[in-house]
């Protein structure tokens, strides 16, 4: 986006395009189409943020939606589950290049990498409810702004800033009598229809949950919602999750995409409709929606006050210790992936408080930790590209299938 709309269009100069991501970081949910749906407000107002936003979304839908139904019709043969099997080595290693990148650029300071520890051992020792991590990250940062500002260094104007209109109670009062029964909407009447314990309920309220308290792009999303999705709900297994973050991967679109694979298999798999392929489908389309038609919400009611909210100290300071412990909940989500890639079998402690995954060792793949090995040489030391990365993946997953 930076090099299409700044450096060739020129539509936005330098300042204005930060300016506009800046907003975005402040927001939960998918960031990437958050940024898109905003230029293109800024651009065309509503009309251009929901041309922007929707088409941002649909070819990776598009994409998904095929590579869904594939999974799920022809997973089980012997050379699609080889690929597979090399794809999750390069999953690993996305997952901790991206930890690595994320934290040079967030952990800068002693307090910052503190968080991010306490925020690792909340949810891999603990297994403390992903929100929680976020809102007690974000008054840590409230809180230690006004004991010590010092602590934190607040974004800078940009004297070429998104033009600012005025909001008001009757603009906010449209947006949300448009906005929120578009949101809630779908989900209420399959409550209504189908009952609080239907699947295609419990997608509707668990997607719009993580669609609030999800900060920092991704990654983050992905460690809230893989842990759910698989070991509270039981919508798929722990392989299928990193499939489908291997299939997101070499798709067009947001990497967050991988949910809509989440709620296809959920559905398919405890739909309840005639035919499981046609419940996969309305799991996949309703996901997709309760994800991303909050950025729009978000986008459309801050956009009048974004200038307000990047100068309040205290919004800015729970802004850096959220992003530190995101730091903290992508290292979770890179262990969590390492053993269920490289272990065959993995247990649950449970002692005086602690809840820690364990693997048996005995259960260890020598060919799975090889792959994962080298693919974390070619990202993080050969600086491989991410497609040649995927594709020697798969291509090695596939002889080992031979081999085996």
């Amino acid at each position: 986006m930076h090099r299409i709309l700044v450096d060739e269009k020129r539509w936005f100069d330098e300042g204005r395009f930060l300016h506009a991501l800046s907003f975005c970081t402040l927001l939960p949910g998918p960031e990437a189409q958050q940024l898109a749906t905003y230029l293109g407000w800024c651009l065309h107002g509503t009309r251009g943020g929901l041309a922007a936003g929707i088409l941002f979304v649909l070819p990776g839908f598009a994409a998904i939606l095929a590579l869904s139904l594939v999974y799920t019709l022809f997973g089980e043969l012997p050379a699609v589950s080889a690929i597979f099997y090399g794809i999750k080595a390069a999953v690993l290693a996305l997952v901790l290049e991206a930890a690595l990148r994320i934290g040079r650029r967030v952990l800068t300071g002693r307090m910052q990498r503190v968080v991010a520890g306490l925020a690792f051992g909340a949810l891999f020792l603990f297994s403390v409810p992903f929100p929680l991590v976020v809102l007690a990250a974000g008054a840590l940062g409230a809180v230690a702004s006004a004991v010590s500002p010092g602590l934190f260094a607040l974004p800078p104007a940009e004297p070429t800033a998104a033009p600012v209109l005025r909001g008001g109670p009757a603009r906010t009062l449209r947006m949300l009598a448009v906005f929120l029964p578009l949101w809630l909407g779908p989900t209420a009447i399959c409550a209504l229809v189908r009952g609080p314990g239907d699947v295609f309920t419990q997608l509707g309220l668990f997607f719009s949950q993580a669609a609030v308290v999800t900060f920092g792009g991704a990654y983050a999303v992905l460690a809230y919602v893989a842990q759910r999705a698989v070991e509270t709900y039981g919508w798929l297994s722990a392989r299928e999750m990193l499939d489908g973050l291997g299939l997101a991967e070499t798709t067009p679109g947001p990497l967050i995409m991988v949910v809509q694979f989440v709620g296809f298999l959920a559905a398919y798999r405890h739909g309840d409709v005639s035919s499981p392929i046609v419940a996969g489908m309305i799991g996949s389309v309703l996901t997709t929606w309760v994800t991303f038609v909050p950025s729009f919400l978000w986008i459309f009611l801050g956009a009048p006050y974004v200038e307000r909210l990047r100068r309040e100290p205290k919004l800015a300071a729970a802004l850096q210790t959220i992003m530190a412990a995101v730091v903290g909940v992508i290292a979770n989500l890179a262990v969590w992936f390492a053993l269920h890639v490289v272990f065959a079998r993995v247990d649950v402690l449970r002692l005086a408080g602690l809840r820690v995954s364990v693997p048996d060792w005995t259960s260890l793949d020598p060919y799975a930790l090889a792959l994962s090995l080298a693919a974390c040489v070619a990202l993080l030391r050969l600086h491989a590209g991410l497609a040649a990365t995927l594709a020697g993946s798969a291509l090695a997953g596939l002889a080992i299938g031979l081999i085996r």
